[in-house]
């Protein structure tokens, strides 16, 4: 065990701060276990790291002060439940006891991540997800076979251990004080509603009887959440999300149209309102097994089976996954793209500030691998000192460009440092003339949200760009703005003859369709059949060329609604785009089409 989150287990590498006239460290619980540090705490409990003093090992406390009875009764139901089991995937209970202020639950101490820590971080690749709902099927199994059904399977539940012993043990579900249990009904009486709203089964939620079916559903939404990014049954406060249980849930195919069309099925199915349809933890178990083995594995916490090295040459405390953790790939992208605008800046400054050739070379090139290994702290970095330097050499206005076209990255990018710089491939279509291919390369991304903030970061760039080039890209630069010299040097000149006129004239309302086109093209695009793709991607780049037009001709430009530049050749280079990326995921295709 390790730091809690609510009332589940994570690692904490410092010391929790305690309240007025709680345990102090050094207290020795039970006789034997001496108390080191606090990790953490939950409502109704405080986790503490300890010494065993009579076997020599370290373990975990949870200290469950006897303030009333239904606090006593979840820490006996917790070490019930906890002491039938005995599964790797499993935290293990070591021992139970009491004295006259608290009962303590002494288990195994496990170092690692929470799941959900991991889906916040982005740091799992679909087979990482795969692996571990393989391990936690299991485990629910085992649990399920000796009586206990879990009734709170969420992310936050569920351990990732840093040094796992093996492939069964890759995740550890913890915290069994809402479990019930076979054989004691006082414990598990009918009409109880307990468990977490947004992953409780219908059933769950009614006050019913619970059954594995109950685990089985919280387990399936948990891997749905996990794979889209989207956890279908949560909504804004207790009572909407109330509204959505027992509800049939969006199909996973509709987020995430690249896996397997089996393993949806087989999701979905999990998913049902009906406990009797929903299958059983074995069948579930075996799809996610055949799946998981060509699954994607563009960003990965939990190491390949074959590729993990022995625990004595891993970090003892490895600490939670930021943006380091990207492929190798997303760190190409990073790099590359960092790289090139930095150059570009560069070479924006007047000749009394320039530097050399050769010196600015460097000077991205730098940037470039500073962004890689750093991704959002890096690129934060380089804005600032780019718009910086464009500022004090006397390009205040360009600066306050670059600045408006890097303000909205974060925000709608927070999780996917290595992509802050890609909306620069906008820019570059448009240099090519084709700047209606960028909706398709950015539909390339696989989360849902991050395909539609990059279609429409990439059109805000080619607009702010096309101001700072004076050429046109897209809609050409904005009639009527003084000449360039006039605001490059001012700030102030900037925002009110270039940014606000072009804000007010409504002209990043191409936003909406390009981030739409992104959105939908996956949906479209499946590759698993030619000739579908085929017809997918032609009502796609007929969709997106006309609503470009459309929006394009309700632009209040100052000498009448502006023209769209590529609006032909564009979208035909992101067809052929789409369907070369399509035909790449061979792996992706079901094998029974041709």
């Amino acid at each position: 065990m390790g730091r809690r989150t609510g009332d589940s287990v994570q690692t904490a590498d410092r010391t929790t701060e305690m309240a007025p006239g709680a345990v102090r460290e050094a207290s020795l619980a039970l006789n034997r276990y001496r108390l080191t540090r606090r990790l953490g705490a939950g409502a109704f409990g405080v986790v503490w790291l300890a010494h065993d003093e009579r076997l020599d090992r370290m373990v975990a406390v949870k200290r469950i002060e006897l303030r009333d009875d239904q606090v006593a009764a979840r820490a006996e139901r917790e070490a019930l439940a906890a002491a039938r089991l005995s599964h790797p995937a499993i935290v293990a209970l070591h021992e139970a006891g009491r004295d006259n202020e608290a009962i303590h639950l002494v288990s195994e101490l496990v170092l690692g991540p929470t799941l959900a820590d991991l889906l916040d971080a982005g740091a799992l690749s679909d087979r990482d997800v795969l692996r571990i709902g393989v391990a936690l099927s299991e485990a629910l199994g085992h649990a399920h076979e000796r009586g206990v059904v879990h009734r709170d399977v969420k992310p936050a539940n569920v351990i990732v251990p840093e040094r796992p012993a093996g492939e069964a043990g890759i995740a550890k579900l913890t915290d069994f004080g809402v479990a019930a249990i076979a054989g004691d009904d006082g414990l598990t009486r009918t009409g109880d509603v307990v468990g977490t709203l947004a992953y409780m089964a219908p059933e769950q939620a009614e006050g019913l009887p619970v059954t594995g079916a109950a685990d089985l559903y919280a387990l399936a939404l948990v891997l749905y959440e996990a794979l889209s990014g989207v956890n279908p049954v949560r909504a804004q406060g207790a009572a909407a999300t109330a509204r959505r249980v027992g509800t049939r849930l969006p199909a996973l195919a509709r987020f995430r149209p690249d896996l397997p069309a089996e393993l949806c099925a087989a999701l979905d199915r999990a998913l049902l309102p009906s406990a009797a349809e929903r299958g059983t933890l074995a069948e579930l178990r075996d799809e996610l097994h055949r799946a998981g083995s060509s699954a994607g594995t563009d960003v990965g916490h939990v190491d390949p089976p074959d590729a993990r090295p022995p625990a004595g040459e891993r970090g003892a405390a490895r600490s939670l996954p930021r943006d380091e953790s990207t492929a190798p790939s997303a760190r190409l992208l990073a790099a590359a793209s960092a790289t090139a605008l930095t150059g570009t800046a560069l070479a924006l400054l007047p000749t009394a500030t320039s530097v050399t050739a050769g010196a600015g070379a460097l000077v991205a090139v730098v940037v470039g691998l500073t962004v890689a290994a750093l991704p959002r702290l890096a690129w934060l970095a380089a804005v600032g000192c780019l718009t910086g330097l464009l500022a004090v050499s006397g390009l205040a206005g360009v600066a306050l460009l670059v600045l408006s076209a890097a303000a909205p990255v974060p925000l709608l990018l927070p999780r996917s440092g290595a992509l802050w710089s890609a909306p620069a491939g906008g820019a570059l279509a448009a240099l090519a003339a084709v700047p209606l291919a960028w909706p398709a390369a950015a539909g390339q991304a696989a989360a849902p949200l991050r395909r539609a903030a990059l279609g429409a970061l990439g059109v805000w760039w080619i607009l702010l760009a096309e101001q700072i080039a004076g050429r046109s890209l897209l809609l050409g630069p904005l009639p009527g703005t003084p000449d360039a010299a006039l605001w490059k040097g001012s700030a102030g000149n900037a925002a009110g003859d270039v940014v606000w006129p072009l804000i007010a004239s409504g002209a990043p309302l191409l936003t909406l369709p390009w981030a739409a086109a992104a959105l939908v093209l996956p949906l479209l695009v499946r590759g698993r059949r030619l000739s579908f793709d085929v017809v997918g991607v032609t009502a796609w780049t007929a969709g997106l060329a006309a609503a470009t037009t459309a929006v394009a001709a309700g632009i209040a430009w100052p000498d009448g609604p502006p023209g769209v530049h590529g609006a032909t050749a564009g979208p035909l280079i992101g067809a052929l785009v789409a369907l070369a990326a399509a035909g790449a995921r061979p792996s992706r295709r079901r094998p029974d089409l041709p």
